[in-house]
C-alpha cells in the first residue's frame, strides 16, 4: 500500500511531467491523453480534451508522483492542484479508508469499477485534503 502524491495542471500537464522528469534526470514519462482513453458511446469527448494528459507518472528518488491535467470545464486553482492517492492490492483496506475519510467530507466519485483499476474513487475529506484511491491489480495494469 502506498500513498502517492497526485498533482493536476491546467492544460499543461506534459510540460511540467517532462520538465520534472529532466530536473530529477528520470525517465522520460509515458503520458496517456484523454482521447487515447476508452471512450463512451453516451459521451462525446470534447476536442479540446483530446490532447490532455489523463494520466502520466514519474519515480523520483523512489516516491511515484503522478500527474493529469483537468478536465475542461473542471475547477482549476493554482496552490490546491494536489491530491494524495492510496494506492494498494487490498481492497478491503482501500474501501475501509474510503469509507472513514469521506465521514465529514464530500465524495467526488464513489468507489467503482474503471477501464484502469477494479476499484476506484475520490473525495475530499473533513479537513479538506483531497484523497484519491486506486486499487493496483496485474490483469489492469
Amino acid at each position: 500500500m502506498a500513498v502517492d502524491v497526485y498533482l493536476n495542471f491546467n492544460g499543461n500537464c506534459r510540460e511540467a511531467a517532462e520538465f520534472y522528469a529532466e530536473v530529477f534526470n528520470t525517465e522520460k514519462p509515458d503520458i496517456m491523453t484523454f482521447g487515447e482513453s476508452p471512450q463512451s458511446p453516451e459521451y462525446k469527448l470534447p476536442e479540446e480534451a483530446k490532447d490532455l494528459v489523463m494520466h502520466t507518472r514519474l519515480n523520483i528518488s523512489g516516491s511515484n508522483v503522478m500527474f493529469s491535467d483537468t478536465f475542461p470545464g473542471s475547477p482549476f486553482i493554482q496552490g490546491n492542484n494536489i491530491s494524495l492517492a492510496f494506492v494498494g492490492k487490498n481492497e478491503e483496506e482501500i474501501r475501509s479508508a474510503f469509507d472513514k475519510l469521506k465521514e465529514g467530507g464530500s465524495v467526488g466519485m464513489e468507489l467503482q469499477e474503471t477501464f484502469w483499476s477494479k476499484c476506484y474513487g475520490s473525495l475530499k475529506d473533513k479537513f479538506g485534503i483531497e484523497w484519491q484511491f486506486s486499487h493496483e491489480s496485474a490483469e489492469l495494469q
